[in-house]
């Protein structure tokens, strides 16, 4: 799968492009505090820059469905360099308004690469399971961000000083949009045709809210174990728990990725999505016992090797539920669900920082929420009816299903043709329904065929 055209470029563009993610806030806490500033202040718009870059994700996506990916992230990524390069001109401890509002506007226009990728996949990789293979490779990669980001970061602060550290990371971002941008695929994708009198279909829905709050539960989980990781190094006066932790749960969300790509796994979209959910609270519960240093080292992998299996569940459930002219602004939103969970566990686990017995819990909490809200929502999230499967009413033949071109694809469904009409391999594995066809459904596909 990595040998086919563009899949190994795209995916490393989109993770140079997003190390920004991981070395901003480090960066900006060691500029400030290394120019005389507070760690207070550090922290504030270390903040503000991840939380201005998550709220405005939806908006980024909703404009890439409508202008295409590189009118929009060629001057988001400009503008966001510029920012970060204004930085060290503009100086840590000078003026604090000028800083704040330049990190502020640095992180609204952090250049959409995650949406933009997975937007990408189906018009690099056609077949649903290679693409399942490359979204499962793409989601569990990203925690390397935030294990290589934060390091590398910090070295360059402290081998070249933190203006280079900045500069660097400015120029990262840059480096990979353009990487991104000057593929093929990204160059010639075109948003989906915008159908119906207001020129979008409408993108909420009940499926689509639910799975959204889910993910949020699992962000907080997220949110949750990096303060935890902090307490256990406090508690037991190992600095290095704070961490390795982290890093032990992305280390096994990296292997429980390349598990689930290596074959194809049983069930349906929903199915796994609500298995891995509990399997990933089934893992947290070892961890409820407060054990020591090494061994929460070891457990907190098994937690790790099922989030890369849920957010990659997540993804392929919006692409069910979401309108095909809108598929970016919803990956969007379940990248922002993710990140507002986060942010909400590390704020109710921060309050909660002096009972220990009660930070341990909240990662759990967090799943626990996740698994409740998909256990309620399941109806919601399946693919429905397949396309062409009608009941034969009293005196009527059997019919296919005429849908919307801009209708989300269902599982099963298959759009894709040779020139000349010839059928790709994919499309000749049909259901058993639709060659059942009757007459009527005959002659209307020798006709779409012809």
């Amino acid at each position: 799968m990595l040998g086919s055209r563009n899949v190994v470029r795209l995916l490393a563009g989109t993770l140079i492009g997003r190390l920004p993610n991981g070395m901003v806030p480090v960066g900006l806490v060691l500029w400030i505090t290394g120019g005389g500033g507070s760690l207070a202040f550090g922290g504030l718009v270390a903040a503000l820059y991840g939380l201005a870059s998550g709220l405005s994700q939806p908006v980024k996506g909703r404009l890439m469905d409508r202008y295409g990916q590189t009118r929009v992230s060629a001057p988001a990524v400009l503008l966001n360099c510029g920012c970060l390069s204004a930085l060290p001109v503009i100086g840590a401890s000078g003026q604090p308004a000028a800083v704040t509002a330049v990190v502020g506007v640095a992180g609204l226009v952090t250049p959409p690469l995650e949406a933009g990728l997975r937007a990408l996949w189906p018009t690099v990789l056609p077949d649903l399971g290679r693409r399942r293979v490359v979204q499962a490779l793409d989601t569990s990669s990203q925690g390397l961000l935030y294990i290589v980001g934060p390091l590398l970061a910090s070295w360059l602060a402290a081998a070249y000083g933190p203006d280079a550290s900045l500069a660097t990371t400015a120029a990262l971002g840059l480096l990979g949009t353009v990487i991104v941008l000057t593929a093929a695929p990204s160059r010639t994708w075109r948003p989906a045709a915008r159908r119906g009198p207001a020129g979008n279909g409408r993108l909420m829905n009940v499926g689509l809210a639910m799975l959204f709050i889910a993910v949020a539960g699992t962000g907080f989980t997220l949110g949750a174990m990096n303060v935890w990781a902090a307490g256990m190094a406090t508690t037991y006066g190992l600095t290095m728990l704070s961490g390795a932790l982290p890093a032990a749960f992305f280390t096994g969300s990296f292997i429980g990725g390349l598990l689930y790509a290596r074959r194809v796994w049983p069930g349906s979209t929903t199915t796994q999505l609500t298995t891995t959910s509990a399997l990933f609270l089934l893992g947290w519960l070892p961890l409820l016992t407060q054990p020591g240093p090494r061994p929460a080292i070891a457990l907190a992998m098994i937690p790790g090797l099922f989030f890369t299996l849920i957010i990659t569940n997540g993804f392929h459930t919006v692409d069910t539920l979401a309108p095909a002219s809108r598929t970016t602004e919803a990956y969007a939103w379940l990248i922002l669900s993710v990140g507002t969970g986060q942010a909400a566990g590390t704020a109710l686990a921060g309050a909660l920082a002096e009972r220990p017995w009660m930070l341990a819990a909240l990662p759990a909490t967090g799943a626990a929420t996740a698994l409740t809200v998909l256990a309620f929502a399941r109806p919601k999230l399946g693919p429905g009816r397949r396309a062409g499967r009608h009941r034969r009413g009293r005196g009527r033949g059997r019919h296919t299903e005429h849908r919307p071109a801009d209708a989300p694809l269902l599982e099963g469904d298959v759009r894709h043709r040779l020139p000349g009409g010839v059928a790709r391999p994919e499309a000749r594995r049909e259901t058993a329904g639709r060659r059942r066809l009757g007459g009527a459904g005959r002659r209307t596909a020798a006709e779409g065929v012809g």
